[in-house]
C-alpha cells in the first residue's frame, strides 16, 4: 500500500504517527518516521531547561518502539515533490508515496541587524541547551534582556527569575503591553506579577540592531549581558524553499484535509501549515489526528470526514507556583490553578495521552 514518510516527530508528527498505529495500517505499508534526535523533545518546555529549572531528560519523550514503524535519525535538507524524494544530509534520498511536513518553525528576526548572531533563541533543543549555558556562565547581577513580551517570553523571564534571582532581567516588546494579544485582565495580572518580582518591561520598543552587550531602539542604547529572542517564529527552511502557495507567514495553503492542493500525496502539519489560528502544540496535535483518520479512510476507499479542530484554551506559566490561561475565547484563568493545569498537561505530553 505504499511508504508513509513522517518529516519530524514533534507534536504533530509523533502524534500522527501514533494515531496511524492505533488503527492496524494496511498490509505492506512502510511507515518511516525520520527526526534529527533519537526523542521527542517537548517544545512547550524549552523555556525551563533554557532557564535551568528541569534537566532535559525530564523534556525528552522516547519514540514508539512498534515493528510496524521505521525510526530513521538525520537532518532533512529538502524535499523534491516532483520526484517525490526527501533529501539528506550525509545519507540517501528517502522515496515516499505519503508524505506529512512536521518540521516546525525557526525564529524570526524581522530584519533586525545581528539578531540572528547575537541573540540566543529556544525554538530547538540545541538553541536552548546553548542559551542555558550561556545564562548559567552569566556573573551575578548581569543584565538579561528578552526580547518579545509574548507568552514564551513571558515564561522564560519568570522562570529566569527562580532560577537566577540575582541577575535583572528585562522584557522589551513593541507592543503596548506584554501578552498583547490576550485580555486586558490577564496583562495587568502578569504585568503586577513581574512588577513584584522585579522583572522590568519595557514597551513600544521598535529594535533595529542587536549586537554583543548592546540593543539599539533607534539612535537609544539599551545595555545588555545576554539576549535572548522570543520574538516571533517562521516555518522551517525546509518549507520556506518550497515553490508552493503561501499565506503572508509563509506557511502553506493546505485543502480541507491538510494536503497540499497540487501534491495531494503531501500534507503539512503544525507550524508549517496555514491555519485559522495560531501554531501551537494544541493544533499540531489535532491535525495529526485528523491526518491519520484521512489516511485510514482513504486506505479503505471511503471520503475523509472531518470536523473542525478545537482547540481547549492558552495555559502559561509564571515559574513553578503561579499561571495564567484563557479557556475558550472568554474565560480568563489566574494564579495556582492554570499553573496545576499546565503540569497536568505536560504529563499527559509524556506519556502519549490527549
Amino acid at each position: 500500500m505504499g511508504k508513509f514518510v513522517i518529516l519530524g516527530g514533534g507534536y504533530g508528527g509523533l502524534t500522527l504517527a501514533l494515531h496511524l498505529l492505533e488503527q492496524d495500517p494496511p498490509h505492506g505499508t512502510e511507515i518511516v518516521l525520520i527526526d534529527r534526535m533519537p526523542y521527542q523533545g517537548l517544545k512547550t518546555e524549552y523555556y525551563a531547561l533554557a532557564a535551568g529549572t528541569v534537566s532535559e531528560a525530564e523534556i525528552r519523550v522516547a519514540f514508539p518502539t512498534d515493528p510496524r514503524i521505521i525510526l530513521k535519525y538525520g537532518e532533512v535538507t529538502g524535499v523534491d515533490l516532483d520526484n517525490k524524494l526527501v533529501m539528506m544530509d550525509q545519507n540517501d534520498p528517502v522515496s515516499y508515496d505519503w508524505l506529512v511536513i512536521a518540521l516546525g518553525c525557526v525564529d524570526k528576526f524581522h530584519g533586525i541587524i545581528g539578531a540572528d548572531m547575537y541573540a540566543h533563541g529556544i525554538q530547538t533543543l540545541s538553541a536552548s541547551r546553548k542559551t542555558y549555558q550561556a545564562i548559567n556562565d552569566l556573573n551575578p547581577y548581569s543584565q538579561v534582556s528578552i526580547v518579545g513580551g509574548g507568552l514564551s517570553g513571558v515564561e522564560i523571564a519568570s522562570e529566569l527569575r527562580e532560577s537566577r534571582p540575582d541577575l535583572n532581567i528585562r522584557m522589551i516588546d513593541r507592543s503596548a503591553s506584554i501578552l498583547s494579544s490576550f485580555p486586558d485582565k490577564l496583562q495587568a495580572y502578569v504585568r503586577d506579577w513581574f512588577i513584584e518580582h522585579d522583572i522590568e518591561m519595557l514597551s513600544r520598543v521598535s529594535l533595529q540592531r542587536v549586537e554583543p552587550g548592546m540593543l539599539y531602539n533607534g539612535e537609544q542604547e539599551i545595555s545588555t549581558d545576554l539576549t535572548v529572542w522570543t520574538a516571533g517564529i517562521q516555518p522551517s527552511p525546509i518549507v520556506q524553499n518550497l515553490d508552493l502557495p503561501k499565506d503572508n507567514q509563509g506557511r502553506v495553503l493546505l485543502n480541507e484535509y491538510h494536503q497540499v492542493p497540487a501534491y495531494p500525496e503531501v500534507f503539512v502539519v503544525g507550524d508549517c501549515a496555514s491555519l485559522p489560528f495560531s501554531p501551537s502544540a494544541q493544533a499540531a496535535e489535532g491535525q495529526g489526528r485528523q491526518v491519520a483518520e484521512v489516511m485510514h479512510a482513504l486506505w479503505k476507499g471511503e471520503k475523509p470526514v472531518m470536523k473542525p479542530i478545537k482547540l481547549k484554551g492558552v495555559l502559561g506559566s509564571l515559574g513553578k507556583n503561579a499561571g495564567f490561561g484563557m479557556m475558550g475565547k472568554k474565560t480568563v484563568i489566574m494564579g495556582k490553578v492554570p499553573r496545576v493545569l499546565k503540569s497536568g498537561v505536560l504529563w499527559m505530553s509524556k506519556h502519549h495521552f490527549g
